[in-house]
């Protein structure tokens, strides 16, 4: 096999100090700061929310809430029917399909004398950790009770990890009420 040998070019001094090229871009950098205070920036436009000094929109007085498609997916939340009912039976379909493991689901038995015994069991303990939680919506797609739904947040904060911990309660919170028809609450089954 035969050894090639490259030369490098010969830099002049100038491009040795590299001089030139820091004002160069210096002067980029600062023509671009006059171009936006004078509001000429491209892109400054009101169909993205923007202040007028560029394409960055300015984060929280200004949200993307409205541009967001339908397909958007964001936080996961529960939901219950139009009469406060659980949705979700805990099969469990969404703990063992999410990729990181972000759903933990602890299921209870519901009592016979309940009017709603016919389901067999209901979620004692549903957790979702948004410090795993990739939004793949899989958790989504997999529920044949259609009790989990991604909704359009995108702004999950919290100031320890357990803040970032969605439990039962908080989900429910979140989720609020879905109407449509919910297959375990279907006389034919």
């Amino acid at each position: 096999m035969a050894t090639i040998k490259v030369t490098r070019p010969k830099l002049t001094l100038l491009e040795k100090i590299y001089l030139p090229a820091v004002i160069k871009g210096l002067f980029i950098t600062f023509m671009h700061a006059i171009r936006s205070m004078l509001g000429k920036t491209p892109g400054a436009n009101e169909n993205f929310n923007s202040s007028g000094l560029g394409v960055t929109m300015q984060y929280p007085e200004q949200k993307w809430d409205d541009q967001l498609p339908d397909y958007y997916r964001g936080v996961p939340a529960l939901v219950t029917d139009e009469e406060q009912r659980e949705r979700c039976v805990s099969c469990q379909l969404c703990e063992f399909i999410c990729p990181p493991k972000a759903i933990a689901i602890i299921p209870d038995e519901i009592e016979s004398d309940d009017p709603w015994a016919k389901v067999e069991k209901r979620p004692k303990e549903f957790d979702i950790d948004m410090t795993r939680c990739i939004y793949c919506g899989m958790c989504e797609e997999v529920c044949p009770e259609q009790a989990i739904y991604l909704r359009k947040d995108y702004a999950m904060t919290g100031l320890s990890r357990e803040d970032m911990v969605n439990d039962k309660k908080r989900l429910y919170e979140i989720g609020g009420v879905r109407t449509g028809l919910v297959n375990k609450w279907n006389e034919i089954k």
